[in-house]
């Protein structure tokens, strides 16, 4: 852990490289215009930049975000070096575009291969590196190691829960560094429960409860649906194609076995997503038209009203063990991709990888009642407020 003194923060480069981290920036991002310091570069790389899963990057320009820098790096296909070419790509880059804006610091969040490409980038030209979500403890990722290695780079850390900020501080995190803000990923959560909670008070002239709240987001997509609708979200995690199309056939059988429309997101880049994408070709091919809707991506709006109005969560996205408890909706954590994570509610049913698991797993969750949480370990939805007001130094 490096142990140099903070300089004062007064332009940041903020790098993205995901659709659903891109989602959970976006609330600091709103919350650094609203109070106009430190001014900001966004750096857009990764899986924005590929039409295969979107080129997300159009997203980012509709929601009127100014992008100082497209940074490529992945080609995109499943081959192992094509992951070990793009993060050299981005580190290259993202460094270049560092020494020519003078950008004093950098913040990235998570643990995928573009924040690692930002941090890179940061200590070598010598920036002050803020990192988001540091010590969260997910052993079954890959992706575990990177964002171990992030926080041993960074400078100032943000942490989603109490748990996180003790281990930085144990591997080495200066404890006047290290601030415990919330997951940011609650953050337009909040903003989109309070919103129908409103909506439902001047509609019916009395409280509304949240539930009520969330059946009048029924603009949604799913929530237009006359059958109750599952959100899967299943990513690859490093391992053969083989292995990931097996789970997720089994996952999307065990919807189709109970009824359920099935709202299907595409996987992320990382090694054995075609397997993923096979068994959702196949899964499609065998179902009736409108038993399956598959999108490469969803803006963060559109994912949370979906997750809002689903009937479950299935797969072993991070959001159904932080944003769906939040949101009172039931999830199904399918594998160890997730494990170690902190549960942020008690909607959350874990199962193995087996067809026998993942089916007893989702009936126990659609008998579930929607318990959604006011706060959590998580936070309460104001993590951009908070991470803000600490880079423009002011107490949060």
């Amino acid at each position: 852990m490096r142990n140099r003194r903070r300089q004062t923060v007064r332009r940041v480069a903020i790098v993205t490289g995901t659709r659903a981290e891109y989602g959970l920036l976006a609330t600091v991002m709103k919350a650094m215009r609203a109070q106009r310091r430190p001014q900001m570069r966004l750096v857009v790389t990764g899986m924005h930049l590929l039409p295969k899963f979107g080129r997300t990057v159009r997203e980012i320009r509709r929601d009127g975000w100014p992008i100082a820098a497209c940074v490529r790096m992945q080609a995109g296909d499943d081959r192992a070096v094509d992951q070990a070419v793009g993060l050299a790509r981005g580190v290259a880059g993202i460094a270049r575009f560092l020494l020519r804006s003078n950008c004093d610091t950098v913040m990235v969040l998570g643990d995928r291969i573009e924040a690692l490409a930002g941090a890179l980038a940061a200590v070598t030209t010598g920036r002050t590196l803020a990192h988001i979500h540091g010590g969260d403890v997910a052993p079954g990722d890959f992706d575990e190691a990177l964002r171990d290695a992030i926080t041993m780079l960074a400078d100032i850390h943000f942490a989603a829960t109490r748990q996180a900020a003790r281990r930085i501080i144990r591997m080495g995190g200066d404890p006047a560094q290290v601030h415990v803000v919330g997951a940011p990923g609650l953050d337009r959560l909040r903003e989109l429960l309070a919103a129908a909670d409103r909506t439902a008070i001047r509609l019916s002239g009395r409280p509304a409860t949240r539930s009520a709240g969330s059946a009048l987001l029924s603009q949604a997509r799913v929530a237009n649906q006359t059958r109750p609708t599952a959100l899967v979200v299943y990513h690859a995690w490093g391992r053969a194609p083989a292995i990931e199309q097996r789970v997720m056939t089994f996952i999307l059988n065990a919807v189709a076995a109970c009824g359920l429309r099935r709202l299907v997101l595409y996987p992320n880049t990382d090694r054995g997503h075609t397997g993923v994408l096979a068994a959702i070709d196949e899964h499609v091919r065998r179902c009736a038209p409108g038993e399956v809707e598959v999108v490469r991506s969803l803006s963060r709006d559109e994912y949370l009203r979906a997750l809002i109005a689903a009937k479950v969560l299935i797969g072993n996205s991070s959001s159904g063990i932080i944003e769906a408890p939040f949101a009172g909706t039931p999830s199904v954590n399918v594998g160890g991709r997730q494990a170690g994570r902190i549960p942020g509610g008690p909607t959350i049913v874990h199962a193995d990888e087996t067809a026998t698991s993942i089916r007893a797993a989702l009936r126990e969750a659609l008998d579930l009642p929607r318990r959604p949480g006011r706060r959590t370990p998580y936070g309460d939805g104001r993590a951009g407020e908070r991470i803000a007001a600490l880079l423009a130094g002011r107490r949060s």
